[in-house]
């Protein structure tokens, strides 16, 4: 900012390290610090005749040139607050879990940070937590259908909440973990117990009727959130044992096994190979996993190296030495005896036996069906496992080597769902299970993003583009009924959300940031200073401007945030023509066709495709008929062209005699253009 001989501009190079004024003097050439701000850096100065508006610390301040005094601007706003009323809003697009109920009626969503309860497809979406203030994360069923887990932050810091399924009863915390963030919980059979991982790689199982927790592991090995936020666990049907997989320092993920009757821990596979996804078959003969086993070698032709794409295999383990491999040699052979070989015949229920012939039935006389007869519940077995020697009884099933996720045992099958092959042109996804008894695979869905199964093994839930639908476990699919997720609201307060959110990136930068000493910055009271700020916060772009800022303390790169609901214009995109401007005689022209190396075919700037024949210093006079105004910046006769066909009028002068017409299309960025330029001349600059 320019004033008289004097230019000022702002600064972080003073004792205090914050962006304050400074004034160089271009007569004397010197340099000195106007203002003395130490806790906020100034934003937005902006000078006048005399003197410098500028903010800090959420106040607007004056500062006189002249005398290089400051003041405090008072500002006074009569205002209704309509962006502060609490209102409810669409939360449909803002789902971030998804988990279904334990026989399929419905299914558990997680958006903004609200707990969802939406049926397969008749009935309500319920929402079930409507805490704007409180964040849910991971919802679960629990496999009795009586129970919802989830982690709350409601206590300041994520724990394991649990409520009832049907009922707007109370939540109760089970956990005190205190600092740090913690992962989808996942219920053993008998709705008794959750094991989960937490954001320092700690895994724990807690007891739901005792909220006792016992940490069972911790992987020596880095995982990202991505591997987290994927990390599964299985449970034996006895809900004796627990198997996940987990890195071991040697670059390969191997399968654990936990006892929580002997509270021991063993690693089942050796690690020689990267072994992944466990789960345990229904009936507790089978552990099934993903591994890395197949080594079929592709040359690279550049860099004169082998790659080893689609390695992964379908393993089985029988858990006890006397259960037969799932691929057992099979014979058909008579029994001998012509008794053995009839069908059974269908023997009536004990409870059926007790009741009258249907004509003799008073209810059936009544025209009421009499009710069914009460199932009792299955007896589950103990599931035992013989742990020696249980990795050199691994069969390798028959499905060929690609990439497979989702691993899911159920009754006779196991479900997974193939990715496409590496390198090849595969874009679906399809979900399909290996059908134990016929040895073969078979395709339940053509694509789909995902799914999650089940408690009784008989549905599913699946995700694709945006949408989810709960569909029976059988083949053929189609994803025809999906559920109604545009019901689901949230009721919004939104200073209540503004400071959740705020607490949120104190605590995800506080777990997940490389240093622990956080650069120096004490995280907590930076997070008191700015907090103060948010009070003044009458819109999401104002909260916003807080947490860059307050992210901003830690000097550090790659320190993203985004998206919330602000009021701004639609936006349009704008033709670009891969060209630097200059404005000559009152009209733009061509200063440089931006080019990459002449080998480079990957983007090229539009009037730079052959035959168009325009030059550096040709004129654009107008773009489909519109003549480019010069007191307008040249893309704004591009509005609403990008990507698209344009026909652009060009002379090698500024005049509309002998000018010509050439048909192009347009980018709708020139980022890959102008950044591979960069490249051709940086290498230029190596050549010489």
């Amino acid at each position: 900012m320019w004033h008289g001989s004097t230019i000022y501009f702002l600064s972080d190079r003073g004792a205090n390290e914050r962006n304050n004024i400074w004034a160089y003097d271009t007569k004397a050439g010197t340099m000195k610090e106007v203002t003395q701000f130490a806790d906020f850096d100034i934003t937005f100065p902006s000078i006048g005749p005399d003197g410098i508006v500028f903010q800090a610390g959420g106040r607007l301040y004056f500062l006189d040139v002249p005398s290089g005094k400051q003041r405090e601007v008072p500002v006074r706003v009569f205002t209704d607050a309509a962006t502060l009323r609490e209102r409810t809003a669409k939360a449909d697009t803002l789902i971030q879990n998804a988990a279904v109920s334990p026989t399929g009626k419905r299914a558990l969503f997680e958006a903004r940070g609200d707990v969802f309860s939406a049926p397969a497809e008749f009935g309500p979406v319920v929402n079930v937590s409507r805490s704007s203030g409180v964040a849910e994360r991971y919802p679960r069923w629990s496999p009795d259908g009586k129970t919802l887990a989830y982690w709350s932050d409601r206590s300041g810091e994520y724990e394991l909440t649990v409520r009832p399924a049907e009922d707007a009863g109370t939540e109760k915390k089970l956990t005190s973990h205190g600092a740090g963030f913690r992962y989808a919980p996942h219920w053993s059979p008998d709705s008794r117990k959750v094991a989960y991982i937490d954001q320092g790689l700690r895994i724990h199982v807690t007891d739901i009727p005792s909220g006792k927790t016992t940490r069972i592991d911790e992987s020596p090995e880095w995982l990202n959130h991505g591997g987290l936020d994927g990390f599964t666990f299985a449970w034996s049907p006895d809900s004796r044992w627990v198997s996940y997989s987990r890195p071991t320092g040697d670059a390969n993920n191997s399968i654990f096994l936990y006892d929580t009757k002997n509270s021991k821990l063993t690693r089942a596979t050796t690690g020689y190979l990267n072994d992944t996804q466990p789960t345990f078959d229904p009936e507790g003969k089978y552990l099934f996993y993903a591994s890395d086993r197949e080594f079929d070698p592709v040359y690279g032709s550049f860099d004169n190296s082998w790659t080893y794409p689609n390695p992964t295999r379908i393993v089985a383990i029988p858990l006890r030495k006397d259960v037969l491999s799932p691929l057992h040699a099979r014979n058909d052979a008579e029994s001998g005896d012509p008794k053995k070989d009839e069908p059974k015949k269908d023997e009536p229920k004990k409870d059926d036996a007790k009741r009258p012939p249907p004509d003799k039935d008073p209810a059936v006389k009544a025209g009421v069906q009499p009710p069914p007869a009460a199932e009792k519940p299955a007896e589950v077995k103990s599931v035992d496992i013989d742990l020696d020697g249980f990795e050199a009884r691994a069969v390798v099933l028959p499905p060929p080597a690609g990439n497979y996720s989702g691993l899911e045992a159920i009754k006779g099958k196991l479900l997974y769902q193939r990715q496409p092959r590496t390198g090849s042109a595969e874009t679906k996804r399809p979900i399909v299970f290996f059908d134990l008894t016929e040895r073969e695979e078979k395709t339940v869905l053509e694509d789909a993003g995902g799914f999650d199964v089940t408690a009784d093994g008989k549905k599913m839930l699946v995700a694709f583009q945006g949408r989810y639908a709960i569909l029976d476990i059988k083949t053929p699919q189609k994803f025809e009924k999906p559920i109604t997720t545009a019901d689901m609201e949230a009721p919004v307060e939104p200073r209540a959300e503004w400071k959740q959110m705020f607490s949120d990136v104190y605590r995800f930068y506080r777990d997940y940031f490389y240093d622990a000493g956080m650069h120096g910055v004490d995280w907590t009271a930076t997070k008191q200073r700015y907090a103060r700020l948010l009070e003044d916060a009458v819109t999401r772009w104002d909260v916003d401007f807080i947490i860059g800022e307050f992210i901003g303390e830690l000097n550090a790169s790659h320190t993203y945030y985004g998206g919330g609901d602000k009021e701004q214009a639609p936006p349009r995109n704008v033709g670009m023509l891969g060209v630097d401007w200059e404005l000559s005689d009152g009209h733009y022209r061509v200063k440089r066709i931006i080019r990459g190396g002449p080998w480079d075919t990957g983007i090229r700037a539009p009037l730079d495709e052959p035959g168009v024949n325009v030059k550096d210093g040709d004129y654009i006079l107008a773009v489909n008929g519109v003549t480019l105004d010069a007191k307008t910046d040249p893309w704004a006769a591009f509005q609403g062209l990008g990507n698209k066909t344009v026909i652009v009028t060009v002379n090698s002068k500024p005049s509309t005699a002998g000018a010509r017409q050439v048909v192009v299309r347009t980018l709708a960025s020139e980022v890959e253009l102008r950044y591979r330029a960069w490249i051709e001349e940086r290498r230029q600059l190596v050549d010489k």
